[in-house]
């Protein structure tokens, strides 16, 4: 059997480590369009930016871990179709009796001129930037890259059409938690505010999703999708997911990885998050489509957690320092508890 895997993020390394792991013996090939092998992308907003670690330090795995798993890698293959092989823009055409789609999603773009951050070469040059900086955008990359390029020395200035950063997923009460800790950095804030220039877009991801079951099966027969690409059904949520988690991309990877190997798995825990803007952590796990109450619980030592509820029913849980709370309210989620 051949296995060709298009993508070179975490969800394509992990399906050919799935597949390795369930026992899967048949030939596999990597596409990616990137020039370097799989690494950590979360570290590009932070600790790449801020220049504490370097692009060595990112590798998901070594070179060597791909020959001794007989997985043959090839960089900047861009997927043009996908028929009876592969097909990519240079005419090649690559066999295949299983296809495994991670090719992510692109940054959506409000306007040209900003640059985006998606992949090494992106950070490689916002890490460059000097003196001043605009980031477009209040979401998780939004708010991790202005505070790494304030911790830097760089006049920060985020601009986002939210009257509070993260309220429409995160809601207001911890909006404003996140508001203050950019304030005491220095960043500054523009909400309600149409963006018409800057440095840095960070405005989500565009993707015309494939949907895939449980299982990340398409609807084609040896084709299966995982990661940013997918809209999936979550066993344990009974509906399908639009999730644009590192984690899940891990969690759907695999899965895809391993049932091309023959087995039996399914996606069935609720998608969790981790984002650091500056030395505050948040830990977030949710269904992810939506919420009619937020309850935030304030502990010691600047510590919360906030519950997030649909009709009397946990579907998500956000704390800061509160660990306890975060595997207690994925548990919550995942089973329809009542919201605490």
């Amino acid at each position: 059997m051949r296995l060709v895997i298009v993508g070179g993020g975490p969800a394509a390394l992990a399906a050919a480590r799935g597949y390795r792991e369930a026992g899967g013996d048949g030939d596999v090939t990597m596409l990616t369009r990137e020039l370097a092998l799989p690494y950590m992308r979360p570290a590009l907003s932070k600790e790449y930016l801020r220049g504490e670690v370097d692009e060595a330090s990112l590798a998901l795995e070594p070179p060597q871990w791909y020959a001794d798993h007989g997985i043959e890698v090839r960089l900047g293959a861009t997927m043009a179709a996908v028929n009876d092989a592969v097909e990519l823009i240079d005419g090649t055409a690559i066999p295949f009796d299983v296809c495994i789609l991670a090719t992510g999603a692109r940054p959506r773009r409000l306007f040209d001129g900003p640059s985006t951050l998606r992949s090494l070469a992106d950070a490689r040059e916002l890490a460059k930037r000097q003196g001043a900086a605009t980031v477009i955008g209040s979401g998780f990359i939004g708010c991790e890259a202005a505070a790494s390029l304030a911790m830097k020395g760089l006049d920060v200035t985020l601009v986002t059409d939210e009257d509070i950063p993260h309220q429409a997923r995160l809601g207001e009460a911890a909006g404003r938690r996140i508001a203050g800790w950019l304030l005491a950095l220095g960043v500054t804030l523009r909400t309600g505010t149409k963006a018409t220039d800057g440095t840095l877009m960070a405005v989500g991801i565009e993707s015309e999703r494939i949907p895939v079951d449980a299982g990340m099966r398409t609807s084609r027969d040896g084709v299966y999708a995982a990661g940013d690409l997918v809209s999936a059904h979550n066993a344990a949520a009974g509906r399908r997911l639009d999730v644009e988690h590192w984690g899940e991309a891990l969690n759907m990877g695999e899965i895809a990885g391993r049932n091309a190997a023959g087995d039996d798995r399914v996606w069935d825990v609720a998608p969790g998050f981790w984002s650091t803007i500056g030395s505050h952590v948040l830990k977030y796990a949710a269904w992810g489509d939506g919420f009619d109450e937020a309850r935030m619980v304030d502990h010691a030592r600047g510590a919360f957690t906030v519950w997030y509820g649909r009709e009397g029913t946990t579907v998500g849980v956000l704390t800061h320092d509160r660990d306890e709370d975060y595997e207690r309210g994925k548990s919550l989620v995942e089973t329809g508890a009542p919201l605490p």
